[in-house]
């Protein structure tokens, strides 16, 4: 499986971002999917997960703002982003599991496939 994330850049507090992430496994509907963000120096944190059938789970810290969601047509992972804060920048990684069950943020914490990740800062 290679996940490949595209959409990241340099916004302004306030501002919107869009990532993709084109998944390169047929029927990747199957799988766990998922965002986590990662700032040099610091762990790597859940963003959000969506199950096989649609269900999703966020980090309180992006509840509310961030979206997450999949077009299992194009085999693409989403994450919306609106209302971005400056402790919003990191490295966005695109994640993936062939294990669908419990998947929901925080349990899951592992995932066996992760893309090279996209850049996302936002300045106040």
């Amino acid at each position: 499986v290679q996940l490949v994330e595209s959409g990241g850049g340099s916004v302004q507090a306030g501002g919107s971002l869009r990532l993709s992430c084109v998944v390169s496994r047929y029927n990747y509907s199957t799988y766990c999917m998922g965002w986590f963000r990662q700032v040099p120096g610091e762990g790597r944190e859940g963003v959000g997960y969506i199950s096989s059938d649609g269900t999703t789970s966020y980090a309180d810290s992006v509840k509310g703002r961030f979206t997450i969601s999949k077009d299992n047509a194009q085999n693409i992972l989403y994450l919306q982003m609106n209302s971005l804060k400056p402790e919003d920048s990191a490295m966005y990684y695109c994640v993936a599991d062939q294990i669908a069950d419990f998947c929901v943020l925080p349990q899951r914490t592992h995932f066996n496939f992760w893309g090279l990740g996209t850049q996302v800062t936002v300045s106040s």
